[in-house]
């Protein structure tokens, strides 16, 4: 049976604005985090933007960025650096600022590594510990794996929401985006064994791992980004990936054995994904109200599941592996960016913004949001798209007229 420090243990605090960072400070210490990362070592801090564009619950938060900052550099924790990718759909540098993970980093001296920069080395990496479940299938030309994250305790920043893939995204799923490179949406038919093959790599890469979540607003529906967002006021921590993804997910209200990554993550003694044996300190989440959070769909991935699962699975390589798949990128900007956020999630933020959380939210940095409207390069695109599709039926239509005449 493996080992390691913190296993099966899982803090949770409720907490408030005027305490947050304080509290995230005694989470952490109650979690363990001194016992499950070594001093010594350079220590990433995983930061999750799921949007370019702040929406409550969808990214790390900057508070939940700066305790954990503040937390580490008071246990002697002095050499730390952020950690970003980026993803076909978000655009990292526009999303650092606009969710004040800038201004933290930045006001704290904590310099940032952008894996998706050409200086960094991507090197194929091969278990140690047990053969992969799908990656080497998915990949048969090699895994590759960023050289820079080798070496480095990591701690992941993520939040408490549903995903219209994963049921619930959290910890094991914030490994995605760093580990894998631009082409990881090819593992989405097989999401699940990814994101256990992805913990594996971790374990052997990482001298330490710990994850601190932000559930201060959670996220139900169509996550990780057209969801309805919820003050809940909790705090999770752990070093166990697969426990701390098991209480979010039981809080949520969905049971964690019946989420795929965290059963087989458990069944392979990853960590502990039943929470009959999960070690919960702190607050008693007995005692909290059910939350009944469901997960739902959104026209895009209704389409992209078609592809992975449904009546399109044959033609998957040439949807997702060829010159169209900028298509599918396409049309899940255009929903979001163009449809979704300018006349749904904008008045969601709005009253977001009026409550406690969001309050604290617009204290950071120069107590602006940002609130786009259509993204224009989007609309651009649509445009040209449709102006394409128009003149194709105007040269068929041509065609067909030249021929009647003759």
């Amino acid at each position: 049976m493996s080992q390691f420090p913190g296993k099966g243990r899982v803090a949770v605090l409720k907490t408030t604005p005027a305490t947050v960072l304080e509290d995230i400070e005694q989470l952490m210490r109650m979690a363990g985090v001194e016992q499950a990362l070594p001093h010594g070592v350079t220590t990433g801090l995983k930061i999750n933007i799921s949007w370019q564009t702040w929406y409550p619950a969808c990214s790390t938060t900057p508070w939940q960025l700066e305790g954990v900052i503040l937390a580490l550099r008071k246990m002697g924790y002095q050499d730390l650096v952020g950690i970003h990718n980026d993803t076909v759909v978000v655009d990292t540098r526009v999303g650092e600022y606009n969710n004040k993970h800038r201004f933290v980093t930045d006001k704290h001296q904590v310099p940032c590594l952008y894996l998706y920069q050409d200086q960094f080395e991507w090197i194929r990496y091969q278990p140690r510990s047990r053969p992969f479940l799908v990656l080497d299938k998915v990949y048969p030309e090699g895994v590759y794996i960023p050289k820079a994250l080798i070496g480095k305790n990591i701690v992941h920043l993520p939040t408490v929401k549903t995903h219209v893939f994963t049921t619930i995204t959290g910890a094991m799923k914030n490994a995605f985006g760093g580990l894998l490179h631009r082409n990881r949406h090819w593992t989405h038919g097989v999401i699940h064994e990814t994101l256990v093959d992805l913990l594996v790599i971790q374990q052997e890469i990482h001298p330490g791992i710990f994850a601190v979540m932000d559930g201060t607003f959670a996220g139900d529906g169509p996550g990780p980004r057209a969801m309805r967002w919820h003050e809940k006021d909790i705090l999770l921590a752990s070093a166990d990936q697969v426990a701390i993804d098991a209480v979010s997910a039981r809080l949520q209200g969905f049971d964690p054995l019946r989420i795929p990554f965290i059963r087989i993550a458990h069944e392979l003694d990853l960590g502990i994904g039943d929470p009959r044996q999960i070690e919960i300190v702190g607050y008693d989440i007995n005692q909290e109200p059910p939350w009944n959070f469901v997960q739902e769909d959104t026209f895009a991935s209704r389409g992209q599941k078609m592809i992975y699962h449904g009546p399109l699975k044959p033609f998957e390589k040439i949807l997702l592996q060829s010159p169209l798949v900028p298509w599918s990128y396409f049309a899940s900007n255009f929903y979001h960016n163009v449809y979704w956020y300018p006349f749904v999630g904008r008045k969601r933020v709005e009253a977001a913004l009026q409550t406690k959380w969001g309050k604290l939210f617009k204290e950071y940095g120069d107590g602006q949001v940002v609130m786009p409207g259509m993204e224009p390069k989007t609309v651009i695109q649509a445009i040209i798209a449709l102006g394409g599709v128009g003149l194709l039926l105007g040269l068929l239509g041509y065609r067909r007229y030249r021929r009647s005449r003759h």
